[in-house]
């Protein structure tokens, strides 16, 4: 009978340590989800305003303050008078090969939709080296869902926009550019080490086993065949056409006959190729802006965790070694 009860008594411990660990793990799953859903922000910062308290900075220090105060008198006065009816919403989109930055891209535009009309405009301050095809894919037609619903945008270039960023860049209605920024880079790339070698040197086999012929070309550990080379480049040239039918379809006026080669230029030199309209930094455009609409800075981020952080750069480590355009 004691036995029983030990044995019994050892049960409970256990079935109520599980449940105690079940109960745990749904507390720290729901913290979790709390901690993220409080860890998603959408900011809204108003430039106009921006621009004026940084004048008034700089001009309370060169100027009498008498004479200030009485400006500033003036500006108030003025200010109740002027009403813009154009509103500029702004976004960023600083890419990486992932063009990760396409999870807060989405949200924004989702916000920047639901207020705009046609009369507004939307600029995107674009900085990016192109990288994966899917993912500028899934970018660039964020931006379609902005030109679908009739509102004007404006792609500012400042520094780069390549590849994967200039197929984001093309579906603007303007491309505005700093005179030497990167533009361009037309093509579609693959390329992969190839360690057959090194694992036959050191009598390491590698197997593959696939079905249908296509699932897979060239390799990083098997023998690459003349014919596994055919078809990957048959692959990257099908991309390549898919780019240029895209840069056709928003921006006719580009020759792809001497543009579509993969190389690149400065915005100097690609306003004559009509790759880009006119070469202006961000900052005049906007600060030009600034007296006949309100801007909007519009950004959404996400906190992410440390375990997140660092998977996302590990992922991004690895990309590097295979990648389209």
């Amino acid at each position: 009978m004691g036995e029983f009860f030990s044995e019994y008594g050892l049960f409970l411990a256990k079935t109520l340590t599980l449940v105690i660990l079940v109960a745990l793990l749904m507390r720290l799953s729901a913290t979790s989800k709390r901690r993220m859903h409080a860890a998603e922000k959408l900011e809204i910062k108003h430039l106009n305003s921006h621009y004026e308290r940084m004048a008034h900075m700089l001009t309370m220090h060169i100027m009498p303050k008498k004479e200030f105060i009485k400006k500033l008198k003036a500006e108030k006065t003025l200010k109740k008078k002027k009403k813009y009816d154009k509103r500029i919403f702004v976004l960023d989109f600083h890419g990486d090969i992932r063009a990760t930055a396409v999870a807060s891209l989405r949200e924004e535009i989702t916000a920047v939709l639901s207020v705009a009309t046609p009369e507004d405009e939307v600029l995107l301050r674009l900085e990016n080296g192109g990288g994966l095809v899917h993912e500028h894919g899934l970018a660039a037609s964020q931006l379609e869902r902005i030109r679908k619903k009739q509102i004007p945008l404006i792609i500012a270039v400042d520094k780069m926009a390549a590849s994967g960023g200039y197929m984001m860049a093309c579906v603007g209605n303007r491309i505005i550019a700093a005179p030497f920024a990167v533009i361009g880079s037309i093509g579609a790339l693959m390329q992969l080490p190839n360690f057959h070698r090194l694992l036959d040197k050191h009598g390491i086999d590698f197997e593959q086993i696939k079905a249908g012929e296509l699932k897979r070309t060239v390799t990083l550990f098997g023998i690459n065949t003349d014919r596994d080379r055919e078809l990957a480049k048959k692959q990257v040239e099908d991309i390549h056409q898919l780019f240029k039918e895209f840069i056709t379809y928003y921006r006719p006026q580009v020759d792809l006959s001497q543009t579509a080669t993969g190389q690149h230029w400065h915005a100097i030199q690609a306003q004559e190729f009509n790759l880009i309209d006119d070469l202006k930094t961000s900052d005049d455009y906007l600060l030009e802006a600034s007296n006949s609409a309100d801007l909007y800075e519009v950004s959404y981020t996400v906190k992410k965790a440390f375990t997140e952080r660092f998977l996302s750069r590990v992922q991004v480590a690895r990309d590097k070694v295979l990648g389209l355009f």
